[in-house]
């Protein structure tokens, strides 16, 4: 028996977009209208016709995933992960090329995707796991695992029309991970989450992939695509850029055209977002304002994300993950963990957050930006926007020390107290004391002038 779960061989799916969408005409308006076409011609010979355009979404995707493989895809907004999923669970079928695939499928990709809104959780558990081909005995073996896993056994019997977003993930997933799939297939849908439930679904993931069945794992989250497969494929524009392991993978994609970035703007065209909120320009700064591709250890320096409000939005949040060359996450911070709400109203806003002087050590960091409607969508999520340096200088590093502290940060800790014992023991009254205080990361927020 082949070892390969699932292979893909020049596969492509392609999208009409633009044109007119055909309308529905009685036999008489499609004469009609046949019969006028040459004459309206030559009445308006320069006259705009809709024309749509092409867009292939994937091509040429030649790919192998071995049973017992943690697969993790990865890339930018648009680059066509998710529509690979989409194939591949076969949700919508491909332009070109074929999918192989041996074994049972469970995915998900979108919030309540398979589930029926007027059925209860526990009957849309038993509709899934019929979907997925299991038995009704099989089921109800695993039936009790799903509702523990979920945490909503006190909404089991309600209806899932009235499930928030967080509770949709929870059952999604728990029933998807339980019901024994040769393949799971996991899309960002788990960033919805709480962060404790996103932890314990990593957790699910990494002992289903340890038990021999396959996972494929699309996620902005490059610790967590490190932590859980061992292999990684870097989609963009619809193409393969990279096939390796998955740390190299990760390591490539963060740092692709990121020397020293500490700035970065994008287009009307371009931004990031969505119709309510979109990403306009990200950079390192010192807290006067200047812009800084290389940061000293014993200074502050601040992040600051502008965006464009179109629409307003309750409890939009705006964050960002800081993260070493490798794609370990340092630290993460938003307004929404930071206690902040603020009602944005249409126009332009920047956030900004101050991060204390030795905090990090002196070495190479990234940084991705995010925005979310907490526990119910994502607005964007952009990887490796920036890359900065910080500097160790003689004066910060200690006066016998130079280069950098073992670690990833080098905090300053204040507290630290030297004394000479007494001789009899005791402590002495008389101490040489010596401190290096932090001042603490602060954030606020507020609206540019248009």
């Amino acid at each position: 028996m082949s070892d390969i779960a699932l292979r893909t061989v020049g596969l492509g799916k392609m999208y009409r977009i633009g044109g007119e969408k055909a309308k529905y005409r009685t036999l008489r308006e499609t004469l009609m209208q046949t019969a006028k076409r040459p004459i309206e011609r030559i009445r308006h010979p320069g006259a705009a016709t809709h024309h749509s355009e092409m867009l292939w979404a994937l091509r040429d995707i030649d790919l192998e995933v071995k049973h017992g493989q943690a697969l993790g895809i990865i890339g930018r907004n648009g680059a066509g992960k998710t529509t690979l999923l989409k194939v591949l669970s076969r949700i919508t079928e491909p332009t070109e090329g074929r999918v192989e695939i041996r074994g049972r499928v469970a995915s998900l990709l979108e919030v309540g995707t398979g589930f029926h809104a007027e059925l209860t959780g526990r009957e849309n558990i038993y509709l899934n796991g019929a979907i997925l081909g299991m038995k009704r005995a099989d089921i109800k073996r695993k039936f009790d695992e799903i509702v523990e896993f979920s945490e909503i056994g006190r909404f089991l019997d309600t209806p899932v029309k009235r499930y928030s977003s967080g509770m949709y993930v929870r059952l999604a997933f728990a029933v998807a991970a339980h019901l024994d799939p040769e393949i799971l297939i996991i899309d960002e849908v788990l960033a919805v989450g709480d962060a404790s439930f996103q932890k314990k679904c990593l957790a699910k993931m990494s002992g289903v992939a340890r038990g021999g069945r396959t996972v494929l794992f699309v996620s902005h989250n490059m610790g967590a695509v490190n932590r859980l497969c061992d292999r990684g494929i870097w989609l963009d524009q619809g193409g393969v850029v990279m096939q390796d392991t998955a740390v190299d993978t990760v390591r490539t994609y963060l740092n692709a055209g990121n020397a020293d970035v500490a700035e970065r703007s994008w287009a009307a065209s371009d931004q990031p977002g969505d119709d309510a909120l979109r990403l306009t320009r990200v950079r390192i700064c010192q807290p006067s304002g200047v812009t800084a591709a290389f940061v000293d250890i014993t200074e502050p320096f601040e992040v600051e994300i502008e965006t464009q409000v179109e629409k307003p939005e309750d409890e939009t949040g705006v964050g960002f993950h800081v993260l070493t060359p490798d794609g370990n996450v340092v630290m993460h911070s938003g307004e929404v963990v930071s206690g902040l709400s603020v009602a944005r109203t249409p126009g332009r806003w920047v956030s900004r957050c101050r991060l204390p002087a030795y905090v990090f050590n002196a070495g190479d960091y990234l940084l991705s930006v995010d925005a979310d409607v907490p526990y119910r969508r994502i607005i964007f999520s952009e990887d490796g926007v920036l890359r900065w340096r910080v500097e160790a200088t003689s004066e910060g590093m200690g006066r016998y020390h130079t280069g950098s502290w073992m670690g990833v940060v080098g905090p300053g800790l204040g507290g630290w107290s030297v004394e000479k014992a007494a001789d009899d023991g005791e402590w002495a009254n008389d101490a040489a004391t010596g401190s290096t205080g932090t001042d603490g990361a602060a954030g606020h927020l507020r609206e540019l002038d248009s």
